[in-house]
């Protein structure tokens, strides 16, 4: 049964256009500067040669940046998201940073991109993905007309949020947490509540609760953490939430549970999903949401028309289709996150348990930044995140066994060579 809700979720002005606001008075700071310079270059102030240069340089670039004022006061502010280093191509390295799979996409994937029939580079694409929407619904038990299909699941969160948030609405996570969340509420000029994890990670329920957001984003298993949030408590904080619930669920083919079971009961849920983890797939940029479809009708509004090409649809649709391989690469994931967590532990780390394609790591010595370092200059990429709560510690993506063992001979180098 689904629960029966009348909630506004969308902006109010959604579909409307809106012109930005003027400045309040920046053509009376731009003639203070005019004003200024021209003193300056005068020699009206009684200053120094050096400090009149000076000064001149620095109101020459105010008035610089002033005049070449492109961007919303926001954005100016904000620093862009930073993925996880690439390496060339070609290049050896062990690439342990970004969480992609270790393992090739099935062989029905190759076999498309062999076989790919030209005339589709001549059409648009299905603005829906429909073979993959079809795909999606068979493998997974939805109907089709519950599926949204993104540009990865990134682009989703993305539609959400400017479907959902403006100034003046909250944007609500626990932290550490993806990283992205922040950035995209600060594109839309929207208030940031960011409610601390404890240690152990137990989700703050109450907390999130009583922030109550417009958008609440649950990353389970969470990035860095790995760690899964349970159902119980999911069900809890989408029946008190007024806003949408995002349950971001990129690394949940590595898990034991799925918020599924949610999103058909509840109006105001969405799970959000990738092929970038499961199915070795992070190349094509491929994702999809599941929701109520009148959760998604607003979605659609700022949805792109063409959003996924005819190429990703085909070999998304190929994809989905073989759970059986997915699954068998996913269960290789597994196990030697296993294998891997032990031997780190050995090493003297703290390993949180995870439920995802990767393990959060603390060394002993707490210098998780140096073990980064030497770590790359060995040909080693891991992730390591320089901000509260997260500097003495490293991300590490599962990799092949082979890999994993290179990983930790070459830890077991650094820490007994210190």
């Amino acid at each position: 049964m689904f629960r029966a809700k009348s909630r506004q979720y969308y902006r109010s002005n959604l579909g409307n256009i809106i012109l930005p606001p003027t400045e309040p008075g920046k053509e009376m700071i731009l003639k203070s500067v005019c004003s200024l310079l021209q003193r300056f270059s005068k020699d009206t102030t009684g200053a120094s040669l050096s400090v009149r240069i000076l000064a001149i340089k620095s109101l020459s670039t105010f008035f610089y940046l002033a005049m070449t004022d492109y961007f919303r006061s926001n954005i100016d502010a904000m620093a862009a998201y930073v993925p996880g280093e690439q390496p060339k191509p070609g290049s050896q390295i062990i690439k342990l940073n970004s969480n992609e799979n270790p393992y090739p996409p099935c062989p029905e994937v190759l076999e498309v991109l062999k076989n790919f029939d030209s005339e589709w580079l001549r059409r648009y694409p299905n603005p829906y993905a429909e073979d993959f929407r079809q795909a999606i619904s068979k493998a997974l038990g939805v109907k089709s007309d519950w599926i949204i299909v993104g540009n990865g699941s990134d682009e989703l969160l993305n539609v959400v949020m400017r479907a959902c948030v403006e100034s003046g609405r909250k944007v609500v996570y626990p932290t550490p947490t993806y990283v992205l969340y922040q950035t995209l509420t600060q594109m839309q000029s929207a208030e940031i509540v960011e409610i601390p994890y404890s240690e152990d990670y137990e989700l703050p329920l109450e907390e999130l609760i009583a922030a109550n957001g417009a958008v609440t984003f649950i990353a389970t298993p969470n990035s860095p953490s790995g760690h899964v949030v349970s159902m119980d408590e999911l069900r809890k904080l989408a029946s008190k939430l007024s806003g949408v619930l995002v349950i971001d669920e990129a690394y949940v083919d590595f898990a034991a549970c799925n918020a599924l079971d949610l999103v058909k009961e509840f109006e105001n849920v969405i799970s959000i999903r990738t092929l970038s983890k499961g199915y070795s797939l992070a190349g094509i940029r491929l994702g999809f949401g599941i929701a109520n479809p009148k959760l998604l009708s607003g979605l659609y509004k700022v949805k792109d028309s063409y959003n996924i090409d005819a190429i990703a649809c085909a070999v998304g649709a190929v994809a989905m289709s073989n759970q059986e391989y997915k699954n068998a690469c996913v269960q290789k994931v597994n196990a030697s996150r296993t294998f891997l967590a032990a031997d780190l532990k050995e090493l003297g780390f703290r390993v949180w348990d995870s439920q995802a394609n990767f393990l959060l790591v603390q060394s002993g010595t707490g210098n998780a930044e140096y073990l980064y370092q030497k770590l790359k200059s060995e040909g080693i990429l891991v992730r390591y995140f320089k901000q509260p709560r997260m500097e003495d510690k490293l991300r590490i993506t599962i990799g092949t066994d082979k890999q994993n063992q290179a990983l930790v001979q070459v830890l077991k180098n650094l820490l007994y060579e210190n």
